[in-house]
């Protein structure tokens, strides 16, 4: 069966990337790249994150309350395809389909396909969902790799945490430059899980990731301060993540203080620099 829905396909604020403009700051321009590359990659694969998120809980609301009581909205481009809407039977998966290309959310776009295989409800405890990419791309980037989302179930706080992974991350540009990223993240919900309304959803990221920058740096980032996402924000609203390199200083991002902005600072040896984010890979 194929249909087509309303689906909200939230870019998470951590989907940021770094408008590197020069100046007569001291901070190495390669370690604004550096932190650029970095933020590039966790905005696409994240965006793979809402995605199959709001793919999944629509496909779930159809099989129970039906789609008059489901409050997801945003592009009305992609087209789902899904295996069963019986809530009895596990596996399912989804197929969502972007075509030749359409502009959602944030002005982002998107083509192709995003496979979603889901071994029970998103809510489960244990339930896994494996995310593959179908000739898939995001402004014009070509999207590679495996994601899995596994519900670990409610800490101690009582909020439930996802295990993130990304495996063989890939990303390849227009001008055939290619990025590489890997990463370990947790996601604790703090917010908006059970209510119904996407737009109150927030999250609280943390974790590791290693990747290659387009001048194929490696490096790798550890968020020391948890990333905090809301989903009515276009960037994450605060946290901290240091990145480090062979043979470099470290570079520290914050992302302030909780305000929905498009604002962070970039801080080495001392020196820091404000910076705007944004949802394009900076130029050679």
């Amino acid at each position: 069966m194929k249909t087509k829905f309303y689906i909200m396909i939230a870019c998470v604020a951590m989907f940021s990337l770094f408008s590197c403009q020069k100046d007569s700051s001291t901070i190495e321009q390669a370690g604004l790249n550096v932190a650029d590359d970095d933020a590039e990659s966790d905005a696409v694969f994240d965006d793979v994150y809402n995605t199959a998120d709001n793919a999944s809980i629509l496909i779930e609301g159809l099989a129970t309350a039906g789609a008059s009581h489901m409050t997801a909205r945003a592009d009305s481009c992609p087209s789902l395809t899904y295996s069963s809407l019986d809530p009895s039977i596990w596996p399912k998966t989804i197929t969502v389909d972007f075509g030749t290309g359409c502009s959602g959310l944030w002005s982002n776009t998107r083509s192709g396909k995003i496979v979603i295989t889901m071994t029970a409800p998103r809510l489960e405890t244990g339930s896994v969902r494996t995310i593959t990419f179908d000739n898939y791309y995001f402004n014009g980037i070509r999207v590679e790799g495996t994601k899995v989302i596994e519900n670990m179930g409610y800490n101690d706080n009582q909020n439930m945490v996802f295990a993130v992974t990304l495996t063989g991350g890939k990303l390849t540009l227009p001008d055939g430059k290619t990025v590489e990223r890997a990463y370990v993240h947790q996601r604790e919900w703090i917010a908006g899980l059970l209510t119904g309304n996407i737009w109150d959803d927030e999250c609280l990221v943390t974790g590791t990731a290693t990747g290659k920058t387009i001048e194929d740096v490696s490096y790798i980032n550890t968020i020391t301060t948890a990333l905090h996402w809301k989903r009515v924000c276009a960037f994450i609203v605060s946290g901290v993540v240091n990145i480090q390199r062979e043979g470099k200083a470290e570079v520290q991002v914050d992302y302030g203080d909780g305000t929905c902005d498009n604002k962070a600072v970039v801080t080495r040896n001392g020196e820091s620099k404000e910076i705007k984010l944004r949802h394009k890979f900076r130029t050679m």
